[in-house]
């Protein structure tokens, strides 16, 4: 490949760090892929020694995720470079999951010990008791908007449905959701690879002060809720301390929340790019499980996986990795792998599907998973069921995304109904 041809390719692949292509990057991961299973890139981060990879195909993507033994998600642990996850922390803030140790952040056996301490409250036996409560929540934010001539998906929908039910979960009081919002978001949108936004820090602070008084009402004033039961928790000798408390709750807290709002909001405007898949979608609302995981796949909440960092040398699809070099999955991008699916670039909601990677693979699995799920299902089968001509309320063209820490997401969606 000519050097001018290879830069021009070499900064594509950058705009999707850096939210350039944050409306369509799929055209960016088909070209990714045909380059290969597992490539090189300019590191998108100056201080990370070593090369940065970007796997593209789903096969690699899972060895990546899944082998533990050559992988790590702490940067720390290798020679010369450090943990990004709190790399451009400020050592005098309260604890969070962005600046502590967090499921997020370790690797085993810390990460067992931590996952094991929260598993028990996110089985799928017990998200499923919920879909109740999602129901109710979801029947309740339409109740407040079907008497308007338009709303936001977004704003009145997506975004509220899952905020309220994992604050029902956690002990969250309701006063404060709004005000979690604007840290969730200052924040997701604030942080990404190789970039740190003005006023990120602050925001970070106050998220994490507020977690430290939430923690403290419960254990002045503990009810029956996980905030609660993880304040007074033991289990096998074990527990958390103080610092792995709080940046649990800020973990379960922020990611409850925004992965479940990407694919509600995504998910719709999928569905409205595809008026075909959707009629099939509303004549057959007993479509919607599979429908949910075919969202997933064809756009889901996560752009990529959080960077794994080689501990020794090891070749994957012909390439050698060495010792300290950053791996990159692309959930999205594997997500499409010609080798997994057959029209991998088509919408279609009666796919059958083994398995996908929209939550990722491995012990670092989206723990939340199995309540995504159950919210998505709800959410498009209430809103289908009870808005059945649902549209834009402006041009496709006027749709306005974001990139918040690694995905994309739609900013707003005005529908009318």
């Amino acid at each position: 490949m000519k050097k001018q041809e290879q830069n021009a390719t070499d900064q594509s692949i950058l705009d999707v760090f850096s939210g350039e292509s944050v409306e369509n990057p799929f055209a960016i991961f088909s070209k990714m892929r045909t380059m290969g299973a597992v490539i090189p890139i300019p590191s998108p981060i100056a201080a990370i020694k070593g090369q940065t990879w970007m796997v593209t195909r789903m096969e690699e993507a899972m060895q990546v995720l899944k082998d533990h033994a050559h992988f790590t998600v702490d940067g720390g642990s290798i020679d010369g470079n450090s943990n990004l996850m709190q790399s451009n922390a400020d050592p005098s803030a309260p604890p969070t999951f962005l600046n502590a140790k967090s499921m997020l952040s370790v690797d085993e056996p810390d990460h067992r010990r931590l996952r094991r301490l929260v598993s028990k409250a996110f089985t799928p036996k017990y998200m499923e008791s919920l879909r109740p409560l999602v129901q109710k929540i979801a029947d309740e934010l339409l109740d407040q908007v079907e008497d308007k001539d338009e709303f936001d998906i977004v704003k009145d929908y997506a975004y509220p449905l899952p905020i309220n039910v994992i604050s029902e979960m956690l002990g969250v009081p309701k006063v404060d959701q709004a005000q979690i919002r604007v840290w969730s978001e200052g924040i997701a949108h604030g942080l990404g690879l190789g970039r740190k936004e003005p006023g990120v820090a602050e925001q970070i602070r106050a998220f994490g002060e507020y977690i430290v008084q939430l923690v403290a009402d419960k254990r002045q004033h503990p009810d029956d809720d996980l905030i609660s039961q993880l304040v007074s928790i033991e289990e096998e000798g074990d527990k958390l301390d103080e610092s792995e408390l709080i940046s649990m709750i800020s973990l379960l807290i922020f990611a409850g929340h925004e992965t479940t709002s990407n694919l509600i909001a995504t998910g719709t405007l999928m569905l409205l790019d595809h008026p075909e898949q959707l009629e099939k979608l509303k004549t057959d609302l007993n479509l919607i499980p599979g429908a949910v995981k075919e969202l997933l796949r064809f756009n889901g909440p996560s752009t990529m996986a959080g960077p794994r960092f080689a501990t020794e040398d090891i070749e994957i699809a012909g390439q050698q990795i060495k010792r300290g070099d950053m791996v990159i999955p692309v959930l999205k991008s594997a997500n499409r792998d010609e080798l997994q699916f057959s029209d991998p670039e088509e919408l279609d909601l009666t796919r059958s599907i083994k398995r996908h990677m929209a939550f990722g693979q491995g012990i670092h699995m989206c723990l939340g998973a199995p309540l995504a799920r159950v919210e998505g299902e709800v959410a498009f089968s209430t809103l289908l069921r009870r808005m059945p001509n649902l549209h834009l309320s402006i041009p496709r063209e006027d749709v306005n995304w974001q990139f918040m820490l690694s995905s994309q997401g739609v900013k707003s969606l005005p529908v009318a109904f």
